[in-house]
């Protein structure tokens, strides 16, 4: 297994050096959008490879992350994932997935989505500290798919997406709010390839890019709209098979918001922050201007446009196609987010059951989960990993 090992070191050195290239001292830049709950893997197999799962064999859970790999996925499959969120905080904070999908045709695939963070009770307090309302908030979002086989190893798909965000409802210190809805779509495009080199070894590449989140803005109050956490997604995915039981596959994957960049504002003689912006462009514009201007509107040029790159790489190994192990690492720039996590996992299979366990320990300070644990229950009835 000498080749895996070499692909693999490469795989980390890549996800390591990218990041320190872009690094600049930019004070803190964090793009922030509405809705962010749409940015956080579901599933446990996800995270077991830090989020790096385009390349991934694909399964039910592929609808979160390129629906065009339903095609291949076989005729039909079933996913519920749980995660008890943030408790290093708080003890009533969940994050539920259930994904499913349905071959149509051999062209053809159906799947759908639903995605429910429950972020427990919030208590609203006024100017003087006293308890004025509390409010069960949450975030709700549903997809329909429908993916498409255009070659023997080629795909495309379309995502259509409800996204019900209920923070609070009702007037606070002052300003109104209200719940928000918002109406999104995805376009995802995937290729994969297999190439036997013999009986006892093969191999399979496989690539994706997804665009995600392009919808409307969520409107929370009269004074100022928010956009959804748009992104663009690519990855790549390179499996190496010791025989038709054992697989190593490696994955990478980078992604990259496209909402506007927070500019710099002037600052005048008395010290204070004005309106005026100095450097970068006005973040209030529509979301067409901002999907085509994100890539260049960083007031710190082309170094800050590197560091809204989030880079992540990892391995799944799958034993006798029963027994999975996986790992990975992913990393935000500091300024930028500051996710920086290692993730690791592990799946179970039986017949057509199959169980995941994803853990994240996070590497930065300011990253507030910590230790979380994700679990996954699917069932395919048929699935490319019963292929030799």
């Amino acid at each position: 297994m000498k080749n895996p090992i070499l692909h693999l070191a490469y795989l980390a050195t890549v996800v390591m050096v990218i990041p320190v290239v872009a690094t600049a001292q930019l004070g803190n830049r964090t793009i922030t959008t509405g809705a962010s709950f749409l940015l956080l893997s579901p599933d446990a197999r996800t995270t077991g490879v830090a989020e790096a799962s385009t390349g991934l064999l694909p399964d039910a859970n592929s609808v979160f992350t390129n629906a065009a790999k339903l095609n291949f996925a076989g005729d039909k499959g079933i996913s519920f994932s749980y995660t008890p969120w943030m408790r290093q905080l708080v003890k009533d904070e969940h994050l539920g997935y259930l994904s499913a999908f349905h071959r149509l045709s051999w062209r053809e695939v159906l799947g759908v989505s639903f995605k429910y963070l429950d972020m427990g009770e919030i208590n609203f307090r006024d100017e003087m500290g006293n308890l004025s309302q509390r409010y069960n908030a949450g975030e709700v979002s549903i997809d329909a798919s429908y993916s498409r086989l255009l070659g023997d190893h080629f795909a495309m798909a379309l995502t259509a997406r409800y996204v019900h965000s209920n923070l609070g409802s009702g007037s606070f210190n002052g300003l109104d709010m209200d719940r928000a809805n918002a109406f999104a779509m995805d376009i995802g495009v995937y290729s994969e390839r297999s190439y036997v080199n013999s009986k006892q070894f093969s191999k399979r590449f496989a690539w994706g890019i997804n665009l995600s989140n392009i919808g409307t803005k969520l409107n929370y109050t009269n004074a100022k709209e928010s956009f959804l956490p748009m992104y663009l997604r690519l990855g790549l995915g390179y499996g190496l098979n010791n025989d038709p039981d054992n697989r190593l596959t490696l994955l990478l994957d980078a992604t990259k918001l496209l909402v506007p960049s927070r500019p710099k504002y002037r600052v005048n003689e008395q010290g204070n922050v004005t309106n005026e912006i100095e450097k970068g462009k006005d973040p209030d514009r529509s979301v067409p201007s901002a999907l085509f201007t994100s890539f260049f509107d960083a007031p710190g040029g082309f170094s800050e446009e590197l560091s809204e790159i989030a880079v992540s790489g990892g391995f799944e190994y799958c034993y006798y196609r029963r027994f999975f192990i996986r790992s990975g690492y992913f990393y935000e720039h500091p300024e930028k987010g500051n996710r920086q996590h290692f993730a690791a996992g592990v799946g179970f299979r039986v017949q057509s059951l199959q169980i995941d366990i994803g853990y994240l320990a996070p590497m930065a300070r300011r990253y507030t989960v910590r230790n979380e644990l994700k679990f996954t229950v699917s069932f395919h009835p048929t699935n490319l990993l019963d292929e030799p």
